[in-house]
């Protein structure tokens, strides 16, 4: 680690890091005096749905995204083709796109939206399809042959069609399709809703059913005497039939462009590789050293010691923690590429993931936790320029000195006692993250003036009152 740390790989990376700024600068300049809606429409996109409306809007762009495939598909291949997940006509990645991007990018315009668009689009392609391999080792979609593609699940030119179909969804799309919604009956609109849902939560159910390979227990089902496992048995059959025929044959170069598995775990080393307790001690150290070093930041910088904890209970900062497992699971397998690549996917990952957070919290609970507003070239105080670049840098550090260095201690813990001692941490941080968000939430409800009735509240209030959270979230702004 120390080796790696005074190597010339430094001094590069943060000339590369400064001619980027400089670059950077010179294009938000100009975007920023070129992009520019006009009051109306701003003020009708930064507007919050309600939880109708978008489910609304997913289903229906589950069902556009379901109509762009399958037609596609059928000029390919000359014959109508479900390509769908689920057997019902929903496509729900171009659903939880759109989603995504209505709740997250309701603030942007012109070309940030565009590229926040692009960025959100892409990275749930991406994850969809590394989810698709991990788990059922096939390829369900492959760019391989387009230039400027990544493991062939995503790709520039695609990206680029995700910004545009993004700008012309939040300024068209969405207004245009909530007015429609507004017509219909208010009693009417909310049963089709509901009717949808369970719809589409009974079939992704069987569908992951039939996939994850339960439903090769199925012959073992048809000798069973009790009337119950009979009626169920057979439905299993029916629906196993069906589902796999159509997956099948929409999918039938899947089992043919499988993927290579990943590596096998070794039973005699605890969390070996890029496991499921391997992920939840580095949150959990993640989470610890981010407080220390914001702490640490804040003393140099302002001279001040501050809390920087995103809890009640302990010196964690959640934020850093879910962005070491999130950085560990995603660029774990680009371990291996240059110091130049992990920068750039650290650079855009990171400002995404610190914008998304951003958006998340001050929708939940009416609160700013970060304000960068005064720093030169920031997006809404979200985010900036130069923070982004400290999220590559500390991606390449992370990657390339400090994961392998922890990843070693890790394995030394005896098997035993690290599963216990991991499950002790899943309970803590599970309650502390409840009893936070509870806090929270009555701080939110007292700011607008909604008195205690229930035993919850009574609690927070006494426990958690404005003064002690003020202690903890010291730079916590209460917003409308």
């Amino acid at each position: 680690m120390l080796h790696w740390c005074r190597s010339s790989q430094i001094p590069r990376l943060w000339r590369f890091a400064a001619i980027f700024y400089i670059t950077g600068n010179f294009i938000a300049c100009y975007i920023k005096t070129h992009a520019v809606l006009t009051e109306r429409r701003v003020l009708e996109k930064q507007m919050m749905y309600s939880g109708y409306e978008i489910a609304w809007l997913f289903f229906v762009y589950s069902f556009l995204g379901w109509m762009f495939e399958t037609t596609a598909a059928a000029v390919r291949r000359k014959r109508f083709v479900n390509r769908g997940l689920v057997n019902l006509p929903f496509c729900v990645i171009y659903g939880c796109s759109a989603v995504a991007v209505t709740v997250l990018c309701r603030e942007l315009h012109g070309f940030w939206l565009f590229a926040g668009g692009a960025i959100l689009a892409t990275l749930i392609e991406w994850i969809a399809g590394h989810w698709t391999e991990k788990f059922y080792h096939e390829r369900w979609w492959d760019y391989s042959k387009i230039r400027g593609n990544l493991d062939g699940y995503i790709c520039v030119p695609m990206s680029v069609l995700w910004g545009l179909l993004c700008v012309a969804m939040m300024e068209w799309g969405n207004p245009w399709l909530v007015r429609l919604f507004e017509w219909i009956p208010k009693l009417p609109g909310r049963f089709l809703v509901w009717v949808l849902s369970c719809a589409l939560a009974v079939d992704i159910a069987a569908t992951l059913f039939v996939l994850s390979g339960r439903s090769r227990r199925i012959e073992q089902w048809k000798d069973v005497d009790s009337w119950l496992g009979g009626i169920s048995s057979g439905l299993e059959r029916r629906i196993y039939g069906w589902t796999d025929r159509r997956i099948r044959k929409a999918y039938p170069d899947a089992r043919k462009k499988a993927a290579k598995r990943p590596e096998q775990g070794r039973e005699d080393v605890f969390a070996y590789g890029c496991s499921f307790y391997k992920i939840v001690w580095l949150f959990v150290i993640g989470a610890f050293l981010g407080d220390l070093v914001e702490t640490v930041f804040c003393r140099l910088t302002a001279g001040v010691w501050m809390s920087r904890s995103s809890v009640v209970w302990g010196p964690f900062s959640l934020v850093w923690g879910l962005a070491v497992a999130a950085a560990t699971l995603l660029l774990y397998r680009y371990r291996e590429r240059s110091d130049h690549f992990l920068f750039l996917m650290g650079t855009c990952l990171g400002g995404a993931y610190e914008y998304v957070c951003s958006v998340v919290l001050e929708v939940l609970f009416g609160k700013v936790f970060w304000d960068y507003s005064k720093i030169p070239f920031n997006l809404g105080g979200r985010i900036n320029l130069l923070y982004c670049f400290f999220w590559g840098i500390a991606a390449v550090i992370w990657i390339k000195a400090m994961y392998p260095a922890l990843s070693s201690l890790i394995e030394k813990i005896p098997i035993r006692a690290g599963k216990i001692l991991s499950w002790c941490m899943i309970l803590f941080f599970i309650c502390n993250i409840l009893v936070s968000s509870m806090a929270l939430l009555r701080s939110d409800q007292r700011a607008q003036g909604i008195p205690a009735e229930q035993a919850w509240q009574r609690v927070m209030d006494e426990r958690y009152g404005d003064d002690r959270l003020e202690e903890i979230y010291p730079n916590a702004i209460q917003v409308k």
